[in-house]
C-alpha cells in the first residue's frame, strides 16, 4: 500500500504506506471406548453422534463412571490397572467450582494433556450429578445437542476440545445466549480448549487480520468472550505434587511424579512424551516407517483445519508421499494393516498415536500437534485433503489458511466452500482474492455482497457494515484512495450509530478513513484524525494493544512525510522496541515498522542501510507470508530501488525482470506493484 499506481519514477518506490506491510487488512474427538452402560448409538441419523446409554437415552452425569466417557485420554493401564488413575485435586479446581456456580459457560484452557478434561469431569460429577450429560461426538451433532440441552430441565452441554465446534455451522454466541438465558444453574456449558487453539483468538491475531476478513473469526472469538476462562498449567505445582504423592501406590502416578522435572504429571499419565518418542523413532529402517508416515498424514490433516476424523482409506492414500520423502522401500516399510495396528496401539495401554476405529475414522493424538520442529503442511497433503472434504470442512480449511496468510490455499478452499453453498464463504473468498493481489475483482464481488446484505439484513447490521468495510478497503487498494476515504467516512457514521463510538469496528473504520485520507494527499487531515484516534484507543485499550501500535505507525508515517526526519526516526525506534517487546520479532506489525524505518533511512540518504534492511525483509516476509504475497513483492521492489540508487543497475534489472514475471503470475494486470515494476524496468532499459 501507499505506492500509487501512477508513480512510475524510480524514486517513488520509497513510499510505503503504513499498512503496506504484510499485516493483512483485515479435530474432532472420536469416542472409541464402548461400555455396557454408556456408548454412542448409531440408529437415528440425527442422534448418531451423541453419547447415549445402552437404552439410547442421553445419560446423566452421575452415570459416567469412567472419565474416558467424557473424553479423558485413557491412562497407563499396565499391571492390570483398568480403572483411571486416582484423581489429584488441581490448584485450579476451586476457581472452576466458583466459575460454574456463577456462570453458565466455563472454558478450561491449557496445553494438550494438561488434565483439562479430567478436571472438568470431576467437578461436573460432584456439582451436576443429576444433569443430563449432552455430549456431541462431532461438530455435525452440535445443533441437535443444543436442542436437547434446551429441552431438558437440567442439562450439561459438554464441549471437550471446543475448537472442534467452531467454524462453519459451529456454535455461536447467540445460540449459547438463547440456551442459557433465564436458566441459571439448570443449563451449564462446560468446555475445554488447547492453548494453541485459544491463542488464535487473542488481540494479536486480530491485528494480523486488519484490512482483511475478521468477520468469521470474530464470530468464533465472540463465543470465547462469553466464557469464564480457567487456565490450567501443564506443569504441576509443588502443592499438586504433594497431593499426588498420597497416591504413589498407583504405578502411573509414581511414574509421573518421577518425571515432573521435565513433563507435566497429566501428560506423563496420558503418555504424551512416550507417544511422541515412539513416532520419532518409528522412521528408522525396519521399525514402523509406514506407521510413522500414516501418523504424519493424520497430524497434518488436523493442522490443515480438518475438524473431524479421517477415514482409513484417506490415510492409506495420504501417507504415501510422506513415506517416499523419507526413503520409501529403503526404509523396509511394514504392510499397511500392520502399520495401522501399530499407530492405534496404546502406549502402556493409554491413548495411541491415532484415536478412532475403522467405522468412525481416525484423528491424531492432540499432543502430537504441538511437537517441536514440525515442518509446514506439504502441498500434496493439503491438496489431496481439499479434494475429498465436504464444503463445510473446506470453509474451515480456508479460514485457517487465510489467518496464516496462505492465500492461494485460502482461495482454493473457499472457492470449494462457496460452490458447496456454505454461508459466508462468498464473503471470505472475496477478501482472500483481494489479499492475493486482485483488489479490483474483490471490489466487484463485494459490491454484490453489500447489496444483498443491505436488502436482507438492513444497512446497519454488523454483517452489512463488515462487507462495506471490506469493499471500501479494496476500493482504496485498487488505486482510488479518495473514494475509499469518502466511503470510510460514511462507514464511521453508520458504525457509530449502530455499534457505538468506542466499538472496535468503529475504531477500525476511523483508522482506514485517516489512512486513505493521507494516501489521497491530505496528510494534514490524516495526522489530525490519527492523533485523536490514538488518544481514544490508548484510553480504552492501553498502550501495548496491537492496534494502538498500528495507529502509532500510521501517525508517524504521515507526520514524517511533513516533518523532521530525525524526530521521525527516533519515534520509529521507540515504536519498534515497544512492538518487539509485546508482539515478538516475526509479527507483521514488527516487520511493518522495520519497513518504515528502512523507507525513512532511504529518504535520509542512507541507501546502503535501507537496502540491507529491505534485503532482510524480503527473506523474512517471504518466510512468514510467502514469496508471492503482494507485501513480499513490494519489499522486493524497494530492494531493487536501493540497488538502482547504489549504481547496481544490472543487478536491479535482473531482479526487476524476475519480479515482473512473478507479479504477472499472481497479481491483476493493473495492480500497482506490477505497473510500478514494469515502469522501473522500462526506465532501466532505456538507452
Amino acid at each position: 500500500m501507499g505506492v500509487g499506481g501512477s508513480a512510475l519514477a524510480l524514486a517513488a518506490t520509497w513510499t510505503s504506506g503504513p499498512l503496506a506491510t504484510g499485516i493483512g487488512a483485515a479435530v474432532t474427538t472420536v469416542y472409541t471406548l464402548v461400555t455396557d452402560r454408556v456408548r454412542p448409538q448409531h440408529t437415528n441419523p440425527n442422534d448418531a453422534a451423541l453419547l447415549r446409554n445402552a437404552s439410547g437415552s442421553v445419560p446423566r452425569v452421575d452415570q459416567l463412571d469412567r472419565p474416558e466417557l467424557a473424553g479423558v485420554h485413557p491412562a497407563d493401564g499396565h499391571r492390570n490397572h483398568r480403572l483411571a488413575p486416582p484423581y489429584v485435586e488441581r490448584d485450579a479446581e476451586p476457581l472452576l467450582r466458583q466459575a460454574v456456580e456463577e456462570s453458565g459457560f466455563v472454558l478450561i484452557v491449557g496445553e494438550s494433556t494438561a488434565g483439562k478434561t479430567r478436571l472438568a469431569y470431576e467437578v461436573a460429577r460432584s456439582r451436576f450429578p443429576r444433569h443430563a450429560f449432552v455430549r456431541p461426538m462431532d461438530g455435525t451433532a452440535l445443533a441437535h445437542a443444543i436442542g436437547i440441552a434446551r429441552r431438558r430441565r437440567r442439562a450439561l452441554l459438554w464441549l471437550d476440545d471446543l475448537e472442534n465446534y467452531l467454524g462453519a455451522d459451529g456454535v455461536t454466541a447467540s445460540a449459547l445466549t438463547e440456551l442459557l438465558q433465564g436458566r441459571p444453574g439448570r443449563v451449564v456449558v462446560l468446555a475445554t480448549m488447547r492453548s494453541e487453539e485459544f491463542r488464535r483468538y487473542d488481540a494479536r491475531e486480530e491485528s494480523r487480520l486488519t484490512g482483511s476478513d475478521r468477520d468469521a473469526w470474530r464470530v468464533q472469538r465472540e463465543v470465547l468472550h462469553m466464557a469464564v476462562k480457567i487456565r490450567l498449567e501443564r506443569h504441576w505445582s509443588r502443592a499438586e505434587q504433594q497431593r499426588a504423592a498420597a497416591h504413589r501406590g498407583d504405578p502411573r502416578i509414581r511414574l509421573a511424579l518421577d518425571s515432573c522435572d521435565r513433563f507435566g504429571l497429566a501428560e506423563v499419565v496420558a503418555a504424551g512424551p512416550e507417544l511422541l518418542a515412539a513416532w520419532e523413532n518409528a522412521w528408522a529402517p525396519g521399525a514402523n516407517p509406514r506407521g510413522a508416515a500414516i501418523v504424519a498424514a493424520a497430524v497434518d490433516c488436523r493442522r490443515s483445519g480438518l475438524r473431524r476424523s479421517a477415514s482409513r482409506q484417506w490415510l492409506q492414500d495420504f501417507h504415501l508421499p510422506y513415506l517416499a520423502e523419507r526413503g520409501g522401500p529403503d526404509l523396509q516399510p511394514e504392510p499397511f494393516a500392520e502399520a495401522m495396528q501399530w499407530a492405534c496401539k496404546a502406549a502402556y495401554a493409554t491413548s495411541g498415536l491415532l484415536i478412532g476405529n475403522y467405522s468412525q475414522g481416525y484423528v491424531a493424538f492432540d499432543y502430537l500437534l504441538n511437537a517441536p520442529r514440525l515442518p509446514a503442511v506439504p502441498d500434496h497433503l493439503w491438496e489431496a485433503l481439499l479434494s475429498r472434504v465436504e464444503p463445510a470442512d473446506a470453509y474451515d480449511m480456508g479460514l485457517l489458511a487465510q489467518q496464516a496468510s496462505q492465500l492461494s490455499r485460502a482461495t482454493a478452499a473457499l472457492e470449494r466452500a462457496r460452490a458447496g453453498g456454505v454461508a459466508g464463504a462468498d464473503f471470505l473468498l472475496a477478501i482472500a482474492v483481494g489479499d492475493c493481489g486482485r483488489p479490483r475483482q474483490a471490489v466487484r464481488d463485494l459490491q454484490s455482497i453489500v447489496r444483498c446484505r443491505r436488502a436482507e439484513l438492513g444497512p446497519r447490521h454488523p454483517d452489512t457494515l463488515a462487507s462495506f468495510h471490506q469493499w471500501a478497503f479494496f476500493t482504496g487498494e485498487a488505486g482510488d484512495a479518495q473514494a475509499a476515504s469518502t466511503a470510510f467516512g460514511e462507514l464511521v457514521v453508520e458504525a457509530t450509530a449502530a455499534l457505538g463510538p468506542e466499538h472496535t469496528d468503529t475504531f477500525a473504520a476511523r483508522h482506514q478513513q485517516a489512512y486513505f485520507t493521507g494516501e489521497a494527499g491530505d496528510t494534514h487531515s490524516a495526522v489530525q484524525q490519527l492523533s485523536v484516534l490514538l488518544d481514544d484507543r490508548i484510553r480504552l485499550e492501553g498502550p501495548d494493544h496491537p492496534q494502538v501500535l498500528a495507529v502509532r505507525r500510521s501517525l508517524i508515517w504521515f507526520s514524517g512525510l511533513r516533518g523532521d526526519l530525525a524526530d521521525t526516526e527516533r519515534q520509529l525506534r521507540q515504536l519498534l522496541a515497544d512492538a518487539q517487546r509485546t508482539l515478538g520479532p516475526d509479527d507483521p506489525h514488527v516487520l511493518a515498522i522495520r519497513s518504515t524505518q528502512a523507507d525513512f533511512a532511504a529518504r535520509a540518504g542512507r541507501t546502503r542501510e535501507a537496502t540491507t534492511v529491505f534485503t532482510q525483509l524480503v527473506a523474512e516476509r517471504s518466510r512468514v507470508l510467502g514469496h508471492d504475497h503482494p507485501h513480499a513483492i513490494h519489499t522486493r521492489l524497494q530492494r531493487a530501488q536501493g540497488l538502482v540508487t547504489a549504481g547496481r543497475s544490472e543487478q536491479a534489472r535482473e531482479e526487476l525482470a524476475q519480479i515482473v514475471d512473478d507479479a504477472q503470475r499472481v497479481l491483476e494486470p493493473e495492480h500497482r506493484h506490477l505497473v510500478l515494476a514494469r515502469g522501473m524496468l522500462n526506465q532501466l532499459q532505456l538507452p
